[in-house]
């Protein structure tokens, strides 16, 4: 049944039932079930979770036929879509089942950022705290007047104002980390800046980073994973599709797991809209569609238009290398994840198979 049909049919229940009834309130709207219904959260240690199918939900089983291929050719391992919280669609390629561990490179940045947020609640810190309140003077090789002026908001932001054109971008140590613009005057990508958050909240924590985010986030939610070390600066989260559905699924109840607000409202919406006027498409470490503009990884140009023209507006979405995606689309009540190896893109964070991947999906649900 399409979603249209549904909704006629669900609309004749609702009058028959209620408002055709000489007490009904004639200025009584219906309400699409799909939306209305309850968010659904699977258990915590537990492979338990409940299901319904894209003939319950009226998709296109044809265009889900052409999604599933496209998916397939696209060196994808791990693919999940929820809605209201149930799996609609989980699929598994290229020798990858339910408990593969995948790195999600930098779609993990959504963790950190969300794990700051619960510091800032947990009056730990503040994000317009300086980064050198916590790095110690000297953690960059900018002027210390320059070094100063960093906060920890810029470093999510990715507004610290380095110099990326000298070097690898990747490298923290403080001689790669140098001056090319007062902090938040420039958008850059600049992974360092991002990779120093972990170490401000090891400083600040009682107890470190890792701690805490196993305590305050990962067991909250029943996820499994790890934060993997790489031997070239970088840090960023392993863990199957199930877990990251898990983490897409807490974003899109605003930081509510099943009735325990994890992180406040207020910091979630901060971190999920625009963040500063240089890249109208950015919050704190996630990425937003439905802007006038955006920029994107290794580039310093500001591109027109929609992130992702083929998916909706109010969607706000964790990227990394290889084509690693979470989307959260509250207006369909919706997580989508994508895990694997590259498309064929060859980008960091936001590529063309975004978009591409949208448009399978947009026909299959409309």
């Amino acid at each position: 049944m399409k979603r249209s049909t549904r909704f006629l049919f669900y609309a004749f229940l609702v009058c028959l039932y209620s408002a055709c009834s000489n007490d009904a309130d004639d200025t009584m709207d219906p309400v699409d079930p799909i939306i209305s219904e309850e968010l659904y959260f699977p258990p915590n240690g537990s492979s338990e979770w409940t299901s319904t199918s894209i003939v319950a939900l009226g998709w296109n089983a044809t265009a889900f036929n052409d999604l599933r291929s496209f998916l397939s050719t696209s060196n994808t391992q791990a693919f999940i879509v929820l809605v209201n919280g149930k799996i609609v669609i989980e699929e598994y390629f290229n020798g990858a089942t339910s408990t593969t561990i995948i790195p999600w490179f930098s779609a993990s940045k959504t963790l950190t950022a969300f794990t700051t947020g619960m510091a800032q609640q947990d009056g730990i810190l503040s994000i317009n705290d300086r980064s050198s309140d916590y790095l110690g003077t000297g953690w960059t090789n900018m002027p210390i007047d320059k070094e100063n002026d960093i906060t920890i908001k810029h470093q999510l932001t990715m507004s610290a104002g380095g110099d990326h054109t000298v070097g690898d971008t990747n490298c923290t140590d403080p001689a790669c980390l140098n001056y090319l613009a007062d902090a938040g005057t420039a958008w850059y990508y600049y992974n360092a800046f991002y990779t120093m958050i972990q170490p401000v909240l090891d400083n600040a924590i009682s107890g470190g980073f890792s701690n805490y985010f196993n305590t305050r986030l990962k067991n909250m939610i029943g996820m499994t994973g790890l934060w993997y070390q790489t031997p070239n600066y970088n840090k960023y989260y392993v863990g199957n599709a199930r877990s990251m559905a898990r983490f897409g699924l807490l974003n899109l109840n605003k930081g509510n797991w099943n009735g325990t607000q994890l992180l406040n409202e207020s910091f979630f919406n901060e971190m999920t809209n625009t963040s500063q006027d240089l890249n109208k498409s950015y919050g704190y470490l996630y990425w937003l569609n439905g802007k006038e503009s955006y920029r994107v990884p290794g580039s310093t140009d500001q591109f027109s238009g929609k992130l992702i023209p083929n998916a909706p507006d109010d969607l706000f979405a964790g990227l990394g290398a290889n084509d690693k995606k979470m989307y959260i689309v509250p207006s369909l009540k919706m997580v989508v994840i994508r895990l694997g190896g590259d498309a064929g893109t060859s980008l960091l964070g936001p590529s063309s198979y975004d978009n591409a991947l949208w448009g399978k999906i947009t026909a299959m649900i409309n």
